[in-house]
Order: structure tokens, then sequence, then C-alpha cells
């Protein structure tokens, strides 16, 4: 699953081809994005695609708390529930927030990574729990979720 790469650890040729459906780079060119999310917010941050009627996390990075959510590498979950699966169906919003959608004491919120055409081809979602996310994470998370996306479509070559 992981390699090390001159002392770092790198995706390996698995979890490349996991998330190979997210362009042969938004993997790895979204890490930095993903890090500057999870450092301002302090909560757990993902990157999902759409894989038929679920969608797949291609990319993880936990919170610093003990009290966290996690999403780890690979987990398929349903596309109706939950901020990310919202953005994956094409909400033609900005950004998308959930509250004790997909799991109980969880808030989400989800930013659409669009390739050059326009279509949504990934996620990027900022998840914790609500003592912390509040019952209004958009309000505090939606701006910086929304810059996230653009970093990984700069990242990825998605935008011009």
């Amino acid at each position: 699953m992981l390699r090390r790469d001159g002392g770092r650890w790198a995706l390996g040729p698995t979890l490349a081809r996991l998330g190979a459906g997210a362009g042969p780079s938004m993997v790895v060119s979204s890490r930095p994005a993903l890090e500057t999310l999870r450092d301002a917010t302090g909560e757990s941050v993902q990157l999902f695609v759409r894989r038929g009627s679920e969608r797949l996390c291609v990319a993880s990075l936990e919170s610093p708390h003990s009290l966290r959510t996690i999403v780890p590498v690979g987990a398929m979950l349903p596309l109706g529930r939950g901020s990310a699966g919202r953005v994956l169906l094409g909400c033609d919003v900005p950004w998308v927030q959930t509250v004790e959608e997909r799991e109980p004491g969880v808030a989400s919120v989800s930013a659409p990574v669009r390739d050059l055409a326009g279509v949504i081809v990934a996620a990027v979602s900022v998840s914790g729990p609500i003592e912390r996310t509040s019952r209004r994470p958009g309000a505090r998370y939606g701006d910086l979720v929304v810059v996230a996306a653009a970093s990984v479509e700069e990242a990825a070559g998605l935008r011009v």
C-alpha cells in the first residue's frame, strides 16, 4: 500500500490504482491542500471519488485530536448520505454540509473538485465531532473547503 520515497512515505502501487479514477496524479498532488485544510480546521480531511453508486476514499488525513472521525483510504461509503456523497451526486453549490447524516455526532462539509470541463471528479471533505464543528459546519469551514478543492484542481492540473 505504501512505499518509501527518499525517507518519506508515498503511495504504493495498490493505492495509486485505487485513486486512478481521480486522475493519475490527483491523490499525490492533493496532499499539500489536504494538509493545509487539516491544519487550518484541526479536523480530519478526506478526498473522495465516485465509484458507481458509492464513493471511495482515496486520501485521508486524521485530526490531531483524540476524538476524531476516521475514514480509512479504500473505504466505500454511500453517495446519498454525507456531504461528500451529495457533492459527488452533482450538487451545484460551492459546498455542502451535513450534520449527523451518516454517523451520529459527526458533521461534515465538502466541496467539489472539477476537471477542465467543469465535471465533478472528486470531493474534498472535512469532518469531525459536532462538539467542535458545530451544527453549522459550513459557516465555519465552507470557505476553507472551497479553497482546498481549488488547490487540488490546480495541483492536479485541472485548472487553466
